[in-house]
């Protein structure tokens, strides 16, 4: 009808319906009471409403990479937008489309110094892909479209909206939202064609596969051309998901701290082929695989955004395209595979499955993780989703769990402690239908953990995995490395994680040494509803690759 008019804060929730939007995630606060509002009596956007703005942001990252659609997060003015921060610097670094919409005070009162006011050009202009204050009601359906469009074009990211609590209480023509598509981009024949005369020259090459192939076509299109041309797959950190780790082909997971023998082993490649990846410090090893700023062998860099490629390294071939597309396209190519191209994959492969090839061993203050997370992989139901959070006790999970290319995997690139617990909780509202295991430190647990409320809250069935050293893992490794036996700063004092556990109404358990794996497992497994599984783990097997005792004595032996 002419002359219909909405209030704003509604045509907002219209706007995000109409952009495909089911679920946003929440910490409540006055400065947006009229968007609350709208959301109460809508049936299609469902609002889960977090204890901690961090933890419900950690949350909206964690489904953005589930559904591959921007995540959405609201929260208020001033504290609320600082304690999100973490989530848009999350997101930055694991490349992922994230809309923070934050309350803001009243128009008339910008400028003026107002409680909690916040200028968020200033404080997230470094992180967020863009930032916008929607002054005109008007405006707004343009605004978020835009926004959207930001959040998923070239390098996904975080975008922020910040909506003055006065201006979604105005009047607005309800015109509908501007649709959204997502482009895909193909590389041009061109290109190809010099990628297959690179790939056709080359006898050791080696794929260094990414995010940006996390989806099925993705998946599908990666394992298309390493099959086709008998090329290794390295896969980069928190993405070891994308590709059969049981195939021939498979040369490691590029994450932290992974043994020497594997980067020598991968640094005689004599082309690499960075697909879905920026190309950051961890999957390089430090810049070394390839080397900045001039590589040690021709490079092929495909990532959607062309602002990436060449950034860091002399890049022989950069393709702006979807990754995806550029598989299909030089598997289609077909270039003829050198007879010494298959002894070279079999080389790559014994050596990362000789690393793959964890015994866990006995320690005299724990458990060595490495017990509980091959016996989980054992009894997991083979479709689980597995969240991690970051720590030395996600090696375990990386070197034990069956990965065929198939399952769905949730983990912070961007090394942020506390992802384990909310990305668990958003897993299990996402796919109630399927097992979902966190596995989390006593360090991250604390930050975070208070999002089991949130669990219970909404009926989601997560199974946490607490790795209980008492340490602060991570750090101590380093600080055993840097500066053997000056413990500082690392020791924790925990609190019985299973009673803990309890006080939510949630079931928990204990795993000690001595005590009987399997049946724990098991048992934890086939709890009804969310479970926490506390271990209390080894210290002195610090990680997956290493001892304190091992650490010190090759650092004896070098001086």
């Amino acid at each position: 009808m002419a002359g219909e008019t909405v209030r704003a804060a509604d045509h907002l929730v219209d706007c995000l319906k109409a952009f495909g939007s089911d679920r946003i995630f929440c910490v409540p606060g006055e400065s947006y009471l009229a968007l609350l509002d709208a959301l109460r009596d809508d049936s299609g956007i469902q609002t889960i409403v977090c204890r901690h703005e961090g933890g419900a942001g950690m949350m909206a990252v964690a489904d953005a990479k589930l559904t591959g659609r921007p995540g959405l997060l609201a929260v208020s003015r001033g504290p609320g937008a600082t304690n999100a921060s973490i989530a848009l610097h999350l997101a930055e670094q694991d490349a992922v489309p994230l809309i923070v919409l934050i309350g803001q005070v009243a128009r008339h009162e910008r400028g003026r110094g107002a409680f909690q006011e916040v200028d968020y050009g200033q404080m997230f202009g470094g992180i967020a892909k863009g930032v916008w204050e929607v002054q005109h009601a008007g405006q707004l359906g343009e605004t978020l479209g835009r926004a959207w469009r930001t959040a998923c074009a070239g390098t996904p990211g975080p975008v922020v909206v910040a909506l003055p609590e006065d201006m979604l209480t105005d009047p607005v023509s309800p015109e509908p939202a501007p649709a959204i598509e997502r482009a895909r981009t193909g590389p041009g024949a061109d290109e190809v064609a010099r990628a297959a005369a690179l790939l056709a020259r080359a006898e050791r090459p080696l794929i260094v596969a990414g995010g940006g192939l996390e989806s099925a076509a993705g998946r599908t299109a990666l394992a298309r051309l390493a099959e086709a041309q008998g090329v290794p797959v390295a896969l980069t950190f928190k993405h070891q998901e994308i590709f059969d780790n049981g195939s021939p082909l498979y040369a490691g997971h590029l994450g932290f701290k992974i043994p020497a023998v594997l980067v020598k082993r991968l640094a005689e490649a004599d082309l690499i082929l960075a697909i879905g990846t920026r190309l950051g410090d961890v999957p390089t090893q430090g810049y070394r695989l390839p080397r900045a700023p001039e590589p040690e062998q021709p490079l092929v860099h495909v990532w959607p955004d062309a602002a990436a490629i060449g950034r860091v390294f002399r890049t022989d071939l950069g393709v702006p395209c979807d990754p995806a597309l550029f598989c299909e396209a030089l598997a289609d190519a077909a270039p003829a595979v050198p007879e010494g191209r298959a002894d070279w994959a079999a080389a790559v492969n014994g050596t990362a499955r000789s690393l793959a090839a964890y015994r866990p061993t006995e320690q005299p203050d724990g458990l060595d993780f490495g017990f509980v997370a091959a016996e989980l992989a054992r009894q997991a139901p083979p479709d689980s989703i597995v969240v991690t959070d970051s720590g030395n006790f996600s090696g375990w999970v990386h070197l034990a769990w069956p990965w065929d290319g198939s399952q769905k995997a949730v983990g912070a690139v961007g090394g942020a402690m506390g992802l384990g617990v909310p990305g668990a909780v958003a897993a299990a509202l996402r796919h109630p239908e399927r097992t979902v295991i966190g596995f989390v430190g006593d360090g991250g647990i604390l930050m975070t953990g208070n999002e089991l409320a949130t669990a219970r809250a909404f009926g989601a069935r997560p199974k946490i995995v607490i790795s209980d050293n008492r340490s602060y893992g991570t750090i101590r490794l380093h600080q055993e490395r840097d500066y053997p036996d000056r413990v500082a700063g690392t020791d924790l004092t925990n609190p019985d994680f299973a009673l803990w556990a309890r006080s939510f109404g949630i079931e928990g358990a204990t795993l000690a040494k001595g005590d009987e794996v399997a049946g724990a497992v098991a048992a934890f497994l086939a709890a009804d509803g969310p479970a926490v599984l506390a271990v209390r783990s080894s210290a002195q097997a610090i990680s997956a690759y290493t001892t304190i005792a091992g650490l010190h004595e090759r650092m004896r032996k070098a001086g």
